[in-house]
């Protein structure tokens, strides 16, 4: 395999991780400070959806910038993002999915190729 497609998937990694960080510490601190306030869209309870987008928001982006367990810590944040663009905004326009869309074609994509071997994992 070439040199660049490892330093690809650790920019990706890196890009994608360090983005959806963005969202999910918030919701990360809102939730330690004890406001569980969150939409129920999949008919779970507010709490558990809640709890559920923090660890596939701010935990698992976390072990994806490092390479740990990639592949197993994609899978939350790409079933966070199918629900984001097709149940929560699923009767809205093409440009307001779109970031759920980027999101979950990017964390496909680590989840697929796996962290490279700029990883903790090395594979």
């Amino acid at each position: 395999m070439k040199p660049n497609y490892n330093l690809g998937l650790l920019l990706l990694r890196f890009g994608m991780g360090g983005l959806m960080l963005t969202h999910g510490i918030p919701k990360l601190i809102r939730l330690l400070n004890g406001n569980f306030e969150f939409g129920d869209p999949i008919g779970i309870g507010n709490t558990a959806s809640f709890i559920l987008t923090v660890i596939a928001e701010a935990i698992c982006p976390v072990l994806i910038i490092i390479g740990l367990r990639t592949r197993i810590a994609a899978i939350p944040t790409i079933i966070t993002m199918v629900v984001a663009a097709f149940v929560v905004h699923a009767a809205d326009p093409i440009a307001t999915k779109e970031k759920a869309l980027l999101y979950l074609v990017g964390f496909l994509v680590i989840a697929i190729c796996g962290p490279g071997k700029f990883s903790i994992d090395r594979k």
